[in-house]
């Protein structure tokens, strides 16, 4: 099983091109297994989680309501005053019910300085409504910065300190912060054709942080995996955990995300943050669950990798693919190429890949149908039909490119181009 869970791993890495990829298999008593691929750190480097902070919210939300701070029939304007969407029910926040706007007006608030809470409020009058409260699941990142609100008013101190204090000393998750610790993760966006990585910003979201800031590790996620799954009734009461659970919509009960797996039921986060990915799934009845994270902003579904991690890979046997290394610099002879192109009326992805030029298929899925690399400065096929022959790239005189060329075959950025003669070879 170690092996099909490290394949997995591999795979991620190589096709989501992921700077690197860490995972973890628990049950209630604590890790299980645990894996990296890419340049991955041990099981305590730091990772933003994004989403998965709502869960700490979520669970906030409930101790205050064990504790007789407040009811889930609440309004948030009962605690919070005269603010946009204060008829919104604590209950209806929670479950993404509510009807708000998904996203805080003005700057994307995940890529920009978040502002205090005044200035929230003041910009989300309400007006963003998009459906009456319980008519639908409409995911609002907004209700959980409200939320947010909501709890440190009634603990009488900032989310921040609150989480610290009511959740991470208690269960002893020493690695997760608010702002990422010296030596974390930094977050990476990769270019679609040219594989080349860009930093991601790493920004404090402010009164948004109740929705996504937190920064966390395997070894944490596991303390907080076995959270959700029950096996630390001293921070959440095992009946509240279950009303958590309990679906309001399909796939979701009061901040929990809820599916199913092969062998049972799942609850738990997917969390997503400029140059981040992550998930935690554990099943109830079992206390088995997984959780994956990276450092990238696209490239893998994390809920899907992190189940698949618990039920392990059954193509563990076929060969792992080669690393995905990032492009450095784009070499001089296909600069320009990368991008879409058309042999006749079919579109290929043209991607610089691991030192090589790949011709994707679109209609086909993305299927790799060529590969061509650099030799003594002439791009050769070295897979599939053009394997062996030499990919033409035709520039006009102002260095521009015409189009491309191997053998009959001509691609050009437009189907059917008549600047240039007919695209001839055979139907693949």
């Amino acid at each position: 099983m170690s092996d099909q869970r490290q394949r997995l791993l591999d795979v991620a890495q190589a096709e989501g091109r992921l700077t690197s990829v860490v995972g973890a298999v628990f049950d209630r008593y604590g890790a299980v297994w645990a894996g990296g691929a890419g340049d991955a750190p041990g099981i305590d480097g730091q990772y933003r989680i994004g989403s998965i902070t709502k869960t700490l919210t979520a669970v906030l939300v409930m101790q205050a309501r064990d504790a007789g701070q407040l009811d889930l029939s609440d309004r948030l304007g009962d605690h919070l005053g005269e603010v946009g969407y204060g008829e919104v029910t604590l209950r209806d926040a929670l479950a993404h019910t509510s009807g708000m706007q998904s996203e805080p007006r003005g700057g994307w608030w995940e890529r920009t300085r978040g502002a205090d809470f005044a200035a929230l409020t003041s910009a989300n009058d309400g007006a963003g409504r998009v459906a009456g409260p319980g008519e639908w699941f409409h995911y609002s990142n907004l209700g959980y910065g409200l939320l947010g609100e909501v709890v440190a008013r009634r603990a009488g101190v900032p989310w921040r300190r609150l989480v610290s204090e009511r959740l991470l000393a208690p269960l002893g998750m020493r690695f997760t912060s608010y702002l990422p610790r010296p030596g974390a993760q930094p977050g990476w966006s990769v270019d679609h054709f040219t594989g080349i990585r860009v930093h991601e910003p790493l920004t404090d979201t402010g009164a948004m942080a109740p929705a996504g800031q937190l920064w966390s590790t395997l070894a944490d996620m596991v303390t907080w995996g076995q959270v959700l799954g029950g096996a630390r009734p001293d921070v959440l009461a095992a009946e509240t955990l279950a009303e958590m659970r309990r679906p309001v919509t399909d796939d979701y009960g009061l901040g929990l995300m809820l599916g199913l797996h092969p062998g049972g039921r799942l609850v738990g986060h997917n969390g997503s943050m400029p140059g981040f990915l992550a998930a935690l799934h554990v099943d109830p009845d079992s206390g088995i669950g997984a959780v994956a994270l990276t450092n990238a902003t696209t490239g893998i579904n994390p809920r899907d990798l992190a189940v698949s991690l618990i039920e392990g890979d059954p193509d563990a046997a076929e060969e792992r693919p080669a690393p995905w290394r990032p492009t450095l610099v784009l070499p001089t002879e296909v600069q320009g190429v990368p991008g879409v192109w058309f042999w006749g009326n079919t579109a290929y992805e043209v991607r610089w890949h691991n030192e090589g030029l790949e011709l994707r298929h679109m209609a086909r899925g993305g299927v790799v149908t060529d590969r061509f690399e650099l030799v003594d400065g002439a791009l050769v096929g070295v897979l599939g039909y053009h394997r062996g022959e030499l990919l033409d790239v035709v520039r006009r005189p102002d260095g521009a490119i015409s189009h491309l060329e191997c053998a009959t075959f001509v691609y050009t950025r437009t189907p059917y181009d008549p600047a240039v003669r007919i695209p001839g070879g055979h139907p693949r």
